[in-house]
């Protein structure tokens, strides 16, 4: 009956909606981008280091760097657009209940696309070479390939990425509680997911027998997701 721990996980039901599908989409396009398209393109290995690059840095710092780019006043984010004469545009991103909770998921989808390229690119890598070289003598276009070749092969690693994302939505709790301060009130409130309600009920208001039912509530939530995902993601492997 705790209407505020529903909310809170009803946000992690929208962040497990929008982070897999956003996160997994940019990063295979740019996967098949460094991969099958990436013969042409100058400095692949540099830029797939730059997009990895947010793997090796603490998730908090990353928290931190990017409350300096919402900052309203002095942030990059309003500065930018201010200079390109969007000053309507402008927010306080992470002081509006509208933009917050969808200003901290950005933050994620930007810090989390280089790992999962990366984990896609590996996983194309593996495909033998000959089955592009069959394809193209039949008159396969690239995206015939990926659709029937690449695709397929890599299904398990789409997988295990999946499940790996859909838990990191189900939890969210770093970003969120660096990015605002671990607040309960006001904006902050509208970005509140269940792990940080359930930090605040335990260290906040010394409610442990709350917040430990919680924990176990989101240990159960987890374990059925990955089960479900697991369910219907189920196919056929293919051998190579």
């Amino acid at each position: 009956g705790d209407s505020r721990f529903v909310d809170a996980l009803s946000r992690n039901g929208q962040l497990l909606i929008v982070l897999p599908l956003v996160t997994l989409s940019i990063a295979l396009a740019f996967a098949a981008l460094f991969t099958q398209g990436g013969a042409g393109i100058k400095g692949a290995g540099f830029y797939r280091v730059v997009f990895f690059f947010p793997q090796i840095i603490s998730a908090v710092i990353v928290g931190m760097l990017w409350s300096y780019v919402y900052n309203p006043q002095i942030g990059l984010l309003n500065g930018v657009l201010r200079n390109i004469g969007l000053d309507a545009w402008t927010q306080t991103w992470l002081g509006n209940p509208h933009t917050i909770l969808w200003a901290i998921a950005a933050v994620a989808i930007w810090s989390g696309v280089g790992f999962y390229m990366v984990i896609f690119i590996a996983s194309m890598q593996s495909i033998p070479t000959s089955f592009y070289e069959a394809a193209v003598l039949d008159g396969a276009s690239r995206w015939t390939s990926f659709k029937d070749i690449t695709f397929p092969l890599m299904w398990e690693t789409m997988r295990t990425a999946t499940i790996y994302i859909a838990i990191a939505a189900l939890d969210f709790f770093v970003l969120v509680q660096v990015m605002t301060g671990g607040g309960s009130t006001g904006a902050s409130r509208k970005a509140e997911v269940a792990a940080l309600y359930m930090y605040d009920q335990a260290f906040n208001k010394n409610r442990w027998g709350l917040a430990s039912a919680i924990g176990v509530v989101l240990l159960l939530l987890t374990l059925l997701l990955a089960v479900v995902v697991m369910r219907l993601t189920r196919r056929e492997t293919y051998e190579f």
